[in-house]
């Protein structure tokens, strides 16, 4: 196959070209007319990732669940899964603690620049705000509670309950377990079918990736830019070395924690997996959004990495919803530089109390772009430190936020891969090839 036509390929030169078009639109002054005519294909392309994101968590979850056939086989793996979750998140805070109480990127910044960062995003640091005083008047037990939900259509009709998709899925997976296999048969042949369908409906779909992609760059550049180059590189010298900070931190992550968990626990070669998860990367990196991307990183999983269906069914639309490294990491260093910024110093229980509050936040956080800041501000609350600290790293949240949830979608498919390989599941013969065109 030659390589412009493997997918992988396809959508780096759509985000190259979308980069490339977006700096000479921007020095153009073509914002307007690329927000009208170039980034509805962007749009499309996202609303066709969420359309297909409900059906596939279903469909495949019930599969994926009934396919376990005993429930001592579903509560190994549905406990597996969650710790080893809940583990590589409180590494990847850990090690952004760690990152930003070395470098100490909030010293770097000009007192000038932080009043000007400040007065440009006052009025988004209120409706942050808002939305997370509204988040923390919930109980303890608030999350199990907004887990069950009260209509099932309300819940599908928004990508932002896809925990009580989750929840519902699992719970119509084990009443079919529990029904008589005579009758319960035609309705897992009904799902099964369905998620099949809903599979083929992903491979047409990112037949628009690369368009998709240009699009989207495209429009993020001139987003952020207006018709003002000059304000893209203003915020880039201002807090370069907080990006520093954040992409040095996330880079660990995905390029040594992860690497060293696949290549101790399993016998998945690193240049495979990188390889073959390159393209729901990409896809992640252009749309922000684990949720958008779990179609295309399901499909890799299973096509090129060797992972079951089963395992990949049941794990990554978990992950989906429950598994926010990167989030998590970037919460972490962002809260200690704005502290550090404050002239705040953090205790030893301040930073304990970050892990603990990343960790708990990042289970169920929806899976869409900007949700990190809203948690961000409880965090900040939660150790005393001035949530209006956020106007400073608002102007390039959206950037560190296409590396965070590559690195999200990373973890889900290194978690994947394991919990097969510990299952005797994954496959490193299988060499199915994704389909990229006609």
């Amino acid at each position: 196959m030659k390589w412009y036509r493997k997918l992988h390929w396809q959508i780096i030169i759509g985000l190259i070209g979308g980069l490339i078009y977006g700096m000479i639109a921007t020095q153009a002054g073509w914002g307007e007319w690329t927000e009208n005519w170039i980034s509805p294909f962007g749009v499309v392309f996202i609303r066709l990732l969420k359309f297909i994101a409900v059906p596939l968590v279903l469909t495949s979850l019930i599969t994926g669940v009934t396919s376990l056939s005993d429930f001592k086989k579903l509560s190994r793996i549905g406990g597996k899964t969650i710790c080893i979750y809940i583990g590589t998140t409180a590494i990847a805070v850990t090690l952004g603690l760690i990152v930003v109480n070395i470098l100490k990127p909030g010293d770097s910044l000009p007192d000038s620049m932080k009043t000007k960062l400040q007065d440009s995003y006052q009025s988004k640091v209120s409706e942050k705000e808002a939305a997370a005083e509204t988040t923390k008047k919930r109980g303890p037990l608030q999350p199990m509670v907004d887990m069950v939900p009260d209509n099932f259509f309300s819940s599908a009709s928004d990508n932002r309950e896809m925990l009580k998709i989750v929840f519902i899925s699992i719970m119509i997976g084990i009443a079919l377990l529990k029904v008589a296999p005579k009758e319960a048969e035609p309705v897992i042949h009904l799902i099964q079918g369905l998620n099949s369908t809903v599979i083929h409906l992903v491979h047409l779909i990112m037949l628009g990736a690369p368009i998709g992609v240009f699009a989207l760059m495209a429009n993020t550049i001139t987003s952020l830019a207006g018709d003002n180059p000059g304000q893209i590189m203003e915020l880039i010298r201002a807090l370069g070395f907080y990006c520093f900070t954040v992409i040095l931190a996330l880079s660990i992550q995905a390029a040594v924690v992860y690497p060293a968990i696949l290549h101790f626990l399993t016998p998945m070669p690193l240049k495979r997996f990188f390889s073959g998860i390159a393209p729901a990367q990409l896809v992640a990196f252009s749309t922000s959004s684990s949720g958008a991307t779990m179609p295309v990183t399901m499909e890799q999983c299973e096509k090129k990495l060797g992972v079951s269906e089963e395992i990949t069914s049941f794990v990554i639309p978990l992950g989906a919803t429950i598994n926010m490294d990167g989030t998590a990491l970037y919460q972490a260093v962002a809260a200690v530089f704005i502290a550090q910024v404050s002239g705040i110093e953090l205790t030893m229980g301040n930073q304990i109390t970050i892990i603990l509050t990343a960790v708990l936040a990042s289970i169920g956080t929806a899976a869409v772009p900007g949700a990190g800041i809203i948690m961000l501000v409880i965090i900040l609350q939660s150790i005393n430190v001035p949530a209006e600290g956020i106007a400073l790293i608002l102007g390039v949240d959206r950037i560190l936020d296409m590396i965070r949830t590559t690195v999200n979608i990373t973890g889900d498919a290194a978690v994947a891969t394991l919990v097969a390989s510990g299952e005797n599941q994954l496959d490193l013969s299988k060499t199915v090839p994704t389909k990229t065109g006609p």
